[in-house]
């Protein structure tokens, strides 16, 4: 029996420009750390990539002002409403920049106390201190920080209030509710900002009379002007490149990852899957922060990485089935019950307290920690032994 299970190792690559053939500079890489760390591939080992670095060879950029005059053409300026954008200076700050300069003023509407992905405006606890327990109130940002007295993000230090405000190249108000109608009191124009509840926030917009409702991933999902673009997420899981520019998320993603297999098996002679990763899908236990701020975890993956696990809790097994069983005799028993599993475990008890999440969420979460967002330089992920088990040899 195998000793070591899931190994997922960050791989260092150099610095990725556009056009740079990034499945052969991901195949180099790979054979480094094969070659140099000793590591012996085999079918269904993982080898992931970021889509930052996807992006960046690709060439997939766009200027605050691609922003502004895609705004500008599918809204037609004067006074537009944002509503519900992500707290952050690498994911919004940018865009709203954009978003500014397409039109003549802004009513910036913010869902308090947190945002979508869990950025807190002020923590849920001093509002409770100061007896507010409900949260279907509308604010001005001067009365919501009159409110609270301190509004900063606990992580970062930042006053988004101030922030957001100072960002405008244009005359700029910030309301705080949380429902999106309200904006509707200022204007029919409106850009909903949110990710992962942006089809439903639009429908409810449209519903109760906007005449223009534009979501994030219908700006820039078209080149203006020569700029970069993404045909299915706009600007959503975009960051911050230069002060005047951002990175799109990747395109043609799909035919990536099956170039890059074709290629990772050839050299190793191997089947090993690949996959695009961005954010992971993981919770901050102390600052509630959900880190799913890109539209997915993982833009497209070969086929091998489709489906949910379908695996058996052995904890249960071991209380259970196999509970008069010790040592050796233990171990065979485990094995036999492993390779007899069904096929489909779900509502069994014996799978109870597994996770059936998505693969490719769980490994694009997996990579996004491996990896990190500083310094490591390891924009490439090798995972082996992902889909081992207890019984395998």
């Amino acid at each position: 029996m195998r000793t070591v299970g899931t190994v997922a190792r960050g791989i260092k690559a150099p610095i990725i420009r556009p056009g740079d053939d990034l499945v052969e500079i991901t195949v180099n890489c790979i054979n480094d750390a094969v070659v140099n760390e000793n590591i012996k591939l085999k079918d269904k080992d993982i080898v992931a990539v970021t889509e930052a670095i996807v992006a960046k060879s690709q060439g997939n950029f766009a200027t605050i002002n691609d922003i502004a005059t895609d705004v500008k053409n599918k809204l037609g300026g004067g006074v537009i409403g944002v509503v519900f954008p992500i707290l952050s200076r690498n994911r919004f700050s940018s865009i709203l920049k954009g978003i500014s300069r397409g039109a003549d003023k802004l009513i910036i509407q913010l869902s308090y106390p947190f945002d979508e992905v869990g950025n807190p405006l002020v923590s849920i606890d001093k509002l409770y201190d100061l007896g507010v327990f409900e949260f279907n109130k509308t604010y001005t940002a001067s009365e919501f920080t009159n409110l609270v007295k301190d509004v900063t993000h606990p992580f970062t230090g930042v006053n988004y209030l101030d922030l957001y405000k100072s960002i405008c190249d244009c005359d700029c108000e910030i309301i705080l509710s949380n429902n999106p109608t309200e904006i509707l009191k200022y204007t029919k124009k409106v850009i909903n900002a949110d990710i992962h509840s942006r089809f439903r926030t639009k429908k409810l917009l449209v519903s109760n009379g906007a005449e223009k409702v534009v979501s994030l991933h219908e700006i820039l999902n078209k080149s203006v002007n020569g700029s970069g673009y993404h045909e299915e997420f706009g600007v959503l899981g975009s960051n911050l490149s230069t002060d005047e520019k951002i990175k799109l998320f990747p395109r043609d993603t799909k035919t990536f990852v099956n170039k890059l297999q074709k290629a990772l098996n050839k050299k190793f002679n191997v089947k090993l899957e690949c996959m695009v990763y961005g954010d992971g899908a993981f919770k901050d236990p102390v600052g509630g922060i959900w880190e799913l701020a890109d539209p997915v975890v993982s833009p497209a993956f070969t086929d091998g990485l489709i489906g949910t696990p379908n695996e058996v809790k052995l904890k249960y097994l071991a209380d259970n089935k196999i509970a008069n069983l010790t040592g050796e005799n233990a171990v065979k028993a485990m094995k036999k019950l492993i390779l007899e599993k069904e096929s489909n475990l779900v509502n069994k008890a014996e799978s109870l307290g597994t996770t059936p999440r998505r693969i490719t969420d769980l490994v694009g979460s997996l990579c996004d920690l491996t990896s990190g967002s500083g310094d490591k330089g390891t924009p490439i992920v090798l995972i082996t032994g992902y889909f081992d088990n207890y019984a395998s040899e």
